[in-house]
């Protein structure tokens, strides 16, 4: 088991000019790991609240109450009924309305939905919070990051990070499969987060850190490893697995946001949600959207290397009129804070796009090196197949028409520069478009 006081409450100063610390006081993943909580909650907490839904209550809800019961710690329950739980205002109002007044600490029983949705509120009103975690499924338990739809339209919020973490691997193992493929599958996702970093490092100076880097690949190496026998119901697999996870968590926090974590490939699954659920249709696991995301995330840079002209630079022909006209259009009831976002940043303008042109242009060899660093589409396609996960957008309930829109436009949802910016600025957005489609075609 990984030594987690070596990551945390310590200072790596690093060779980038950066300080990295974390804050989470604990880490504690392993068989039993539950039984600690009266320790971890000690005499420092006297109005405890537990956050679950119907299935996360019934994976390890109950087992926290009957462990606290059995300590004699008092602990109020907020257990959400949905389904499907999404992490909007109206699940945040059923948490701010419900919450007892006075409570000190959160414990947010679950994985993702309910990790976001705890560590916002969290960090809103100074309340401490533990992350109990139900399912290895997603990267951000030690993250300071909370993605949420707000408005119609998922942000990412930077908030705090819980004080504790707990994963029972007889829990963890327990997991439904198509969990534990969504937290592989967000993993592998970090081939195309590292690779946008560094083009944003190259094409507009933005920090970037190798130490950090390194890290990032560690955890996917130890997820990959991994992958397999958690999905098998190995128990120390699945402690693996999580372990990657939350080091890839750890990671965001050495950066304060999700850049080493998040890239092209997450801004085309946080679209595909928005779409999916303006149009009421099944929603999949994060993690599994960002999968397929990366297959075509992959499929794009290969087109980056075989398109030379990519690389020259031409007069840009963008009509910020059209451009609100189409966002309106695509976005529907979410335009309207992707617009608002275009208005502050600026980041379509044309003076900066022909700044970043001009770079793109000088930087070619180097950019290249970037896209032939990684894996093509078809070795992704592989792995995905080997665990059972989905590879195609058609397999997660997304069309043509809307992988085609989400590389087009996905990019407007984050001030963040990666491979679909890249191609916006070369003007070549469409043709990959058309070209990533055409790929999809063919599988």
């Amino acid at each position: 088991m990984r030594n987690w006081s070596e990551y945390l409450n310590r200072e790596i100063i690093c060779d980038c000019g950066a300080v990295h610390q974390c804050d989470i006081a604990t880490i504690v993943i392993g068989r039993g790991a539950l039984k600690k909580l009266p320790q971890l909650i000690g005499g420092r907490y006297r109005n405890i609240c537990m956050v679950a839904d119907r299935n996360t209550y019934e994976a390890a809800g109950k087992r926290v109450d009957a462990i606290l019961r059995g300590a004699q710690i008092p602990c109020a329950k907020i257990v959400f009924p949905d389904k499907e739980l999404i992490p909007d205002e109206r699940a945040l109002g059923v948490i701010l309305s419900e919450i007892p007044r006075g409570t000190d600490l959160i414990l947010s029983v679950g994985s993702g939905t309910l990790n976001d949705l705890c560590k916002f509120v969290s960090y809103q009103f100074g309340i401490d919070y533990f992350a109990v975690a139900t399912a290895p499924s997603m990267d951000g338990y030690a993250s300071n990051v909370a993605p949420l739809i707000v408005k119609d339209t998922k942000t990412t919020y930077e908030v705090g990070r819980p004080k504790a973490i707990i994963g029972d691997t007889d829990i963890l193992a327990q997991a439904p499969a198509e969990m534990i493929r969504a937290g592989i599958g967000d993993m592998l996702g970090k081939y195309v987060c590292l690779a946008d970093w560094k083009l944003a490092h190259i094409v507009t100076g933005e920090y970037y850190c190798a130490f950090v880097e390194n890290m990032m690949r560690e955890s996917v190496d130890t997820v990959r490893s991994a992958a397999k026998r958690a999905l098998q119901g190995d128990g120390e697999a699945a402690a693996e697995v999580m372990e990657g996870l939350v080091l890839s968590g750890i990671t965001m926090s050495y950066v304060g946001n999700s850049r080493p974590a998040s890239g092209s490939e997450h801004h085309l699954s946080h679209f595909w949600e928005m779409m999916l659920l303006q149009r009421k249709e099944h929603d999949p696991l994060h993690g599994l959207k960002v999968a397929v995301g990366t297959v075509i995330s992959l499929e794009l840079y290969k087109q980056l290397k075989n398109n030379q002209e990519v690389f020259w630079i031409n007069e840009s022909a963008y009509s910020e009129e059209k451009w609100e006209t189409e966002i309106k259009r695509i976005y529907g009831p979410a335009a309207r804070e992707v617009v608002r976002l275009e208005h502050s940043v600026q980041k379509n303008a044309g003076e900066k796009v022909a700044k970043r042109r001009k770079a793109i242009a000088e930087n070619r060899d180097r950019i290249l090196a970037v896209a032939r660093s990684l894996p093509s589409a078809g070795e992704m396609i592989g792995i995905l197949k080997e665990i059972g996960a989905p590879c195609f957008p058609r397999e997660i309930g997304v069309d043509e028409q809307m992988v085609w829109n989400s590389i087009v436009y996905a990019k407007e949802l984050r001030n963040r520069y990666g491979l679909l910016q890249l191609l916006f600025d070369t003007g070549e957005a469409e043709a990959m478009a058309d070209a990533a489609v055409a790929f999809l075609k063919t599988q």
